[in-house]
Order: C-alpha cells, then sequence, then structure tokens
C-alpha cells in the first residue's frame, strides 16, 4: 500500500470512528429526552423541591364554663445554621463571643467560654453538623423574642443563622385536675381519656407546603397552586366544672389521707342528663402523697359490696315477693351458708327488722335470708331480673379503657353453693364504681338510666358545631 493511500486510510478510520461516536450521543439524547426524561425530571424536582408537612393547631379541651383544660402551647428548638449564605467568617468570629455571652447568662447551663468554643468548632466541622443545636431545653415565645437579640440572632435568618423549630406542648393549666379523665395523646401513639376518644376532632387536618432549594442550600416557601393548608382542630367543651371538681378532689384526698388508703374515686354525676361535673382519682405515692395515676371509676372492676344490695332489693320488690312494710327477723346477726358465716356489723344482731330498715342498716343476714328465701331453685330468675337492669352491660362510653362487669349466671364454671347469698351482698361479682354510679342515677331519675357523658358540645372558632344531648341506655 502506497503512503498516500494508508494515510487517507488512516484518516477514514478516524473519521468513521468520530462518526459512530457521534451517532450514539446523539441516540443518547435522544434517549434520555423521551424514554428517560420524565423520570430525570422527577428526580431532579425532588431534588430542588420537597413537600413538608405542616402540622394544624390541636383544639383545646374546656371546662363547661369555658376554662381551659388543655391547650397546646409552643415551644421551640434553637438551632444556629453554621452555613448560613450570609454567614461570613468575618462576621462570625466578630460575633461569636457576644453571642456567647448572651448564651450563657440566658440558658445558665455552660460558661461562656464553653459556648464559645462549641461555636467555633462546630463552625469548623459544619460540613458534617450544618444545624447546631443551641441550650439545654426549648424556650418559650417571649423567651425567643429575647434570645432574637442577641448578636448574629439579631440578624436576619440566611445571615444570622438563628433557626426556630416549633414544638407544641400539651398543657393543663389546672395541673392533675382530672388529669387522668382528660388524658393524653401522646408521641408513641398512646392515646387515654377525653384526649384519645376525641382526637379525629381535637387534631385537625394536617397541610402541605412546597418548600424550594436556593443559593447556600437553603429551604424557602414556595406559593403555588397546590398547597394545602392545614385545619386547626376542633376544641371539646367538657361537662366538668372546675369549682366542683376542686372540691371533690380536696375530699377525696382528705378522706384517702385519713384511712391511709391505697387509692380511690370521686364522681360527681348530674341525675337527668348524666353530664359528669367531677371526676377525681388519686393513688398513693411511696412518700404518702396521692397524684392521678389511674381512672379507677372506668378501668377498675372492684366488688361492689354493700353497695350492691339496693339491686337485690329492687329484684325483691319488682318480683312482688316483698313490700316495705315487711318484717323479718335478722336474729343475733350472723347466717350460716355451707362453710361460710354472714355477719351484721352490729353486735348481737338487729333482731326484727322493716324492709326498710333492712336496707337503712345494711344488713347482710336481711338481704341474704330474703334472697335465698325466695330465688333458691329460682336463681335464673334473680340475676335474669340483675340483667334487666343493664347491670351486666358495660355501659360504653367514649373515653376507652372501660372494665366490663361481671355478673355470673347460673351454670357457670365458678358458681356454688354460696353464690347466691354471695352476690346478693355485693361479692362474687365486679362492676366500675361508675357503673355503680350509673344504677343509682337511674334510681334517682325515676328509673331512667341513661349514659354517663363527659362532653358537652364541639366547638370551632367561637362557634359550636354540635351538642352532644343525653342517651337513654334503660328507660325503666
Amino acid at each position: 500500500m502506497s503512503v498516500k493511500k494508508e494515510i487517507l486510510f488512516r484518516f477514514g478510520l478516524v473519521y468513521f470512528t468520530f462518526g459512530i461516536l457521534g451517532v450514539a450521543i446523539i441516540w443518547k439524547i435522544l434517549y434520555i429526552q423521551f424514554v428517560e426524561g420524565n423520570d430525570l425530571r422527577a428526580k431532579a424536582k425532588t431534588i430542588t423541591f420537597r413537600d413538608i408537612t405542616i402540622e394544624p393547631n390541636r383544639g383545646d379541651i374546656c371546662a363547661i364554663d369555658g376554662r381551659l383544660l388543655a391547650t397546646s402551647v409552643p415551644y421551640f428548638e434553637v438551632r444556629m445554621d453554621l452555613k448560613a449564605a450570609g454567614l461570613t467568617d468575618e462576621l462570625f468570629y466578630a460575633n461569636v463571643e457576644s453571642l456567647a455571652i448572651g448564651l450563657s447568662r440566658f440558658f445558665k447551663d455552660k460558661s461562656h467560654y464553653t459556648y464559645k468554643s462549641e461555636l467555633v468548632n462546630a463552625r469548623k466541622f459544619s460540613k458534617h453538623n450544618r444545624y447546631y443545636p443551641i441550650g439545654s431545653r426549648q424556650i418559650n415565645y417571649l423567651e425567643l423574642q429575647q434570645i432574637k437579640e442577641f448578636p448574629l440572632f439579631n440578624l436576619p435568618p440566611n445571615k444570622g443563622g438563628l433557626i426556630p423549630v416549633q414544638v407544641n406542648r400539651r398543657i393543663k393549666p389546672h395541673t392533675s385536675l382530672a388529669s387522668r379523665t382528660i388524658g393524653v395523646v401522646n408521641e408513641s401513639g398512646v392515646a387515654v381519656g377525653i384526649e384519645g376518644a376525641y382526637d379525629n376532632i381535637l387534631r385537625g387536618k394536617s397541610g402541605v407546603s412546597t418548600m424550594q432549594r436556593t443559593v447556600g442550600n437553603l429551604w424557602v416557601d414556595v406559593n403555588n397552586s397546590t398547597q394545602v393548608e392545614p385545619e386547626d382542630g376542633m376544641d371539646i367543651i367538657t361537662t366538668l366544672d372546675v369549682t366542683l371538681q376542686d372540691v371533690a378532689e380536696k375530699a377525696l384526698r382528705k378522706q384517702l389521707g385519713r384511712h391511709e388508703a391505697e387509692h380511690g374515686t370521686a364522681v360527681l354525676m348530674e341525675v337527668s342528663t348524666g353530664d359528669i361535673k367531677a371526676i377525681a382519682n388519686l393513688r398513693r405515692n411511696s412518700d404518702g402523697t396521692y397524684t392521678e395515676a389511674f381512672n379507677y371509676a372506668i378501668g377498675e372492676g372492684t366488688e361492689p359490696g354493700s353497695t350492691f344490695k339496693l339491686a337485690s332489693l329492687i329484684a325483691l320488690l319488682e318480683d312482688g315477693y316483698v313490700t316495705f312494710d315487711d318484717t323479718i327477723d335478722t336474729g343475733k346477726g350472723f347466717a350460716q351458708y355451707y362453710d361460710k358465716t354472714i355477719t351484721d356489723s352490729k353486735e348481737g344482731g338487729y333482731g326484727r327488722l322493716s324492709i326498710k330498715e333492712v336496707f337503712e342498716y345494711s344488713s347482710n343476714v336481711g338481704i341474704t335470708d330474703l334472697i335465698t328465701k325466695y330465688y333458691t331453685g329460682k336463681e335464673k330468675n334473680f340475676i335474669d331480673r340483675l340483667y334487666s337492669m343493664n347491670l351486666n352491660q358495660p355501659l360504653g362510653i367514649p373515653i376507652k379503657g372501660e372494665a366490663n362487669p361481671y355478673i355470673k349466671y347460673p351454670g357457670d364454671k365458678l358458681w356454688s353453693g354460696i353464690t347466691l347469698p354471695m352476690m346478693s351482698i355485693g361479692y362474687e361479682i365486679t362492676l366500675t364504681p361508675l357503673q355503680i354510679l350509673t344504677f343509682y342515677n337511674a334510681i334517682a331519675n325515676d328509673g331512667r338510666m341513661v349514659r354517663p357523658k363527659f362532653v358537652h358540645s364541639i366547638r370551632q372558632h367561637g362557634s359550636i358545631e354540635k351538642v352532644f344531648r343525653t342517651e337513654v341506655i334503660n328507660p325503666s
């Protein structure tokens, strides 16, 4: 091959190679444009834009007169953007000592030398930790205004680096008053009391805001049509009366302390409506003080004891076995049922009593004698009568945690020869204090049993949206 042909061959090979490369580049451009384009553009958008959730303001829980029982107060975590676009080295080092002095005096947790050293070191290594936490605690709104007067922090955020992160804190202005009934919804999702029962109303609806990355890696709001404004939660107006609640809690605390009791509860219920005006639950601490730790009124099923004698007496009266003027000889105050001895509180017994007096003196012997006399062999009739009073059914209140009542039925595994007399005076059964109260409330309400009511209404922006009516469990 001549030199000329060899040169032409090499030039041709080079041109061919560049031609193939050009075609490949064009093909790749077209592929990216029309095949991968949408995905890549969406990915680029997520890098430049992002949606953030805007939490709504949680609604308040109020007493019947509007006084706050639970509300959300804004607190702030203080952080410093050590790579803010306008925070030059000259500006930072000219003001860091003054800032450190201000922070030390404000938080009182470190010396200003320590604050300065930490800020300077954080600035040097800001590549790994750009947003540096300031202070040892969250601060309230008024404190935030004070901090905004400090050197650097009194400049716009993109120059001074101050970033206050709002964290709403739920507080109870009356501290322990009805604390367990008011309840809480914590970060782990545990929801109790009114806070939990009406969480979907109180919490509102979250909004969405679009943020855009700008120079200096700062994110700023972008106002556009896709932004969704948050809807604040509505307020819950309870039936609780703060004054009556205070009286009930103080009275309960006094009696528990007098008897050194482990725990106790006191509930005040309006007869005709079922409105709970006060509810106190106290438990003894190791130091002898009492605090609200559990809602015993709702969640603890116990043997009601003598308070159940009214149900036994009603069964006798309803079935026509006795009248108030009938009498019974309670003897010397004891009765024997198999290996179980039933006694009255009065030494030597009450002797002959009218039916009224049996209830008045709370005679164990009188009630058990009557029940065993008329219901032995007809135990189902007695239990059916109790069931007809809804004593075997939970109240169905919206607050979670109600303990189910337990009343045996003849034929049950644990039914024994002494079950009938023991049940008649409130043993071998369990009811919660609120279930017993609802039963007694029905007697005072001419036999009309109403469901206990904790919430009066729902309010939004000062206007009543819904009023909760009295619910009848058993009309008679």
